[in-house]
């Protein structure tokens, strides 16, 4: 018969389950077809179609992401998915970062690593935020799991470099550690001497947060071992001469943060060596570091900088002049941190220079500094914004803004999924009008459309949690300070924004009323995080009594009895977490 003759089949509407379940797809062919899925999101909604899928996408899995490592228990975990290789898991609350969670809160990562080294043998990666780790843990990973490859360690405390000596001397075929932003103890710096001798499949290793002193010849041994890496990241002990013998033996590097920047390190002859190596790296697109950085030396850089898509300059106090002198080499830029050094002048240059940029990040030098005329003001972040229209993220810190400034910024980029504006100075009103700043958030969630995440500052009333309940329909996470008049506003947000899955909030007055509004929607979200509030225990534990299968949590704070000072509610499975500290009351 002629295949053209052939009815066509109806076509099946993958959105539609019904119509899914009727397909009868072969367990091979439907295992192959998603373990090519490398989307959580889209691996959740596939498991959910039916019992087959949920089967076949049992037995594919082997990456799990887990943002609450209360929401879940490992032998939860171990029952659903056995064959996981890479886990994710995250812990404290967010506000940790701002020393809001007290010491010993919890996260402890033991309990999971008991239970896969039970069931995951094969584990090859681990990348753990805001847990605490102790160094018994890590030499239990390192002894363990004869496979591992992959450490991240991102904010988390409790541990030594002992625990990273551990994890160099055993894991045979690691393939990348990365250390950021820990509190951790630096004993001593032998741990790079703890790698074999005949140790080379290193391709990224970061150490850049830590303090000590290293072995440098340790290290300029392991990098020339490893021919793969890709990613290198020093502490400031690590000098320019030492880090132009680094790059000579990795001129394949493609990530790079450097060490210190001090003046009267290098002679004519060292600076053309460095300048030499800097323009071998060929395949470089991403530089940090920069501690102390003299401008004298930044000059050596530029050859590298014409590839270059990611720069971070978050470490340093650079000026304006030789900033701008720095980006008229980077027009490929995507990516940008800087301190507020650079001043509104050094952000026109990033106007001028870099059209291709997608992201800005701009951080206090001095966050208790009240002098307006330090840092950066709205002017800097309007001229941004006419010249990066590709622009998607921001994170801008800053003294004074006004309602005009943002609704100019907005236009220019109506592109923004994450708007993060903090305007450091609480309850700070426009400073040309007075007004509140409802109106620049208004117009923020009117015009960006695309807007997963919003933190708001200033001045605000009620208005802007009105507008933005009623406008940003796609927003996820929403972190609120110092803000809003009562409890409406966060009833507008609950109400209005039905894909919220993050809600932060301190020091602003919204209490019970607000907390009981949006006791449907908590099971849907990740968590509610509620600190300096007028939230009583009462509402508390009414929203405990109507929904058990939310955990609701109150860090309890000694001086008062009435209110719940922190409090932390999230959805788990796994009911109330058995390793509390006195101080946390579960309701």
């Amino acid at each position: 018969m002629n295949p053209s003759l052939k009815k066509p089949r109806e076509s099946v509407d993958l959105s539609n389950s019904s119509e899914l379940t009727q397909l009868a797809f072969p367990d091979e062919v439907l295992e192959k077809v998603l373990s090519l899925v490398q989307s959580h999101k889209d691996r959740n909604s596939a498991s959910l179609v039916c019992k087959d899928w949920y089967n076949a996408e049992r037995w594919t899995r082997t990456k799990l992401f887990i943002g609450n490592c209360y929401s879940v228990t490992p032998e939860i975990v171990a029952r659903r998915f056995p064959k996981i290789k890479s886990v994710t898991l995250k812990g404290k609350p967010r506000f940790s970062d701002f020393n809001l969670v007290p010491e010993n809160w919890g996260a402890d990562i033991q309990a999971w690593l008991d239970v896969f080294a039970k069931v995951y043998p094969f584990l090859e990666e681990l990348r753990l935020k805001r847990m605490a780790v102790s160094d018994e843990s890590l030499e239990f990973l390192a002894k363990s799991f004869l496979g591992f490859k992959a450490l991240s360690l991102l904010s988390c405390d409790g541990f030594s470099t002992d625990g990273i000596s551990s994890i160099a001397a055993h894991c045979k075929n690691l393939t990348e550690l990365d250390i950021q932003e820990n509190g951790m103890d630096d004993i001593c710096g032998s741990w790079l001497s703890c790698f074999p001798d005949d140790f080379t499949s290193l391709e990224v290793l970061n150490f850049a947060s830590m303090n000590t002193e290293i072995s440098k010849d340790a290290l300029e041994r392991l990098v020339g071992r490893c021919k793969s890496l890709r990613v290198l990241k020093v502490n400031k002990n690590v000098t320019l001469p030492q880090l132009q013998r680094l790059l000579v033996r990795a001129p394949q590097l493609m990530e790079l943060g450097t060490g210190c920047f001090l003046p009267d390190q290098l002679t004519s002859r060292q600076y053309a060596e460095l300048e030499s190596a800097f323009s071998n790296c060929k395949h470089l697109h991403s530089l940090s570091g920069f501690w102390e950085a003299n401008r004298r030396y930044l000059p050596s850089l530029y050859a590298a900088c014409a590839s270059l898509t990611f720069l971070n300059l978050s470490y340093e106090t650079i000026r304006s002049g030789e900033f701008s002198k720095l980006l008229a080499h980077c027009p490929n830029l995507r990516r940008l941190w800087v301190l507020d050094t650079v001043k509104d002048k050094g952000l026109e240059a990033v106007g001028t220079s870099c059209p291709l940029l997608e992201e800005l990040r701009v951080f206090p030098a001095d966050p208790f500094e009240e002098d307006m005329d330090h840092g950066v003001t709205e002017s800097g972040f309007v001229a941004v914004s006419a010249g990066c229209p590709k622009l998607q993220y921001v994170l801008y810190f800053c003294r004074q803004m006004t309602n005009a400034a943002v609704a100019t910024i907005v236009l220019n980029c109506p592109n923004f999924t994450h708007f993060r504006l903090c305007i450091m100075n609480p309850g700070q009103p426009d400073y040309l009008t007075n007004e509140p700043m409802d109106e620049a958030f208004g117009a923020v969630v009117k015009t960006c459309r695309k807007l997963q995440r919003l933190s708001v500052s200033g001045l605000l009333t009620d208005l802007t949690f009105e507008y933005i309940g009623k406008y940003a329909k796609n927003l996820e996470t929403l972190s609120v300070a110092f803000a809003g008049s009562s409890d409406w506003g966060m009833q507008c947000v609950l109400d209005g924004c039905s894909k919220l899955r993050k809600l932060e909030i301190r020091d602003s007055p919204f209490g019970n009323a607000a907390l009981l509004s949006g006791m449907g929607k908590y099971e849907s979200m990740r968590c509610l995080w509620m600190s300096a509030c007028r939230v009583t225990m009462n509402g508390c534990r009414i929203l405990a009594r109507e929904r058990p299968r939310l955990n609701v949590e109150v860090i309890k704070d000694e001086h008062s009895d009435d209110y719940a000072d922190k409090l932390y509610v999230y959805r788990s499975v796994a009911g109330p977490r058995r390793d509390a500290p006195p101080f946390v009351v579960t309701l």
